[in-house]
């Protein structure tokens, strides 16, 4: 996505838009001064296994968003051990 306020709208209008029912089950969040972790389980209908989504946010000194990054693994239908993607 381009930088600013409306290409985020417009990038994520795409998606939210879709007619999908996304669902963020947030597990964890962390926050390092201006660095803001946050790990969710995302589905995007009920018959979705979804993915383990790791979102990095940096914010300014006023707590705007401005740097995203993130990384999306779908969840596995069988694991290769017993350990959770949580």
């Amino acid at each position: 996505a381009a930088d600013g306020k409306q290409a985020a709208i417009n990038f994520l209008s795409k998606f939210l838009g879709s007619g999908a029912e996304f669902k963020y089950d947030f597990k964890h969040v962390y926050v390092d001064g201006r660095i803001v972790i946050v790990h969710s389980h995302v589905t995007r209908g009920k018959d979705d296994r979804g993915s383990a989504v790791i979102d990095i946010f940096r914010v300014d000194k006023n707590n705007r968003i401005v740097e995203h990054w993130d990384v999306v693994q779908a969840l596995p239908e069988k694991s290769a051990n017993d350990n959770t993607m949580f």
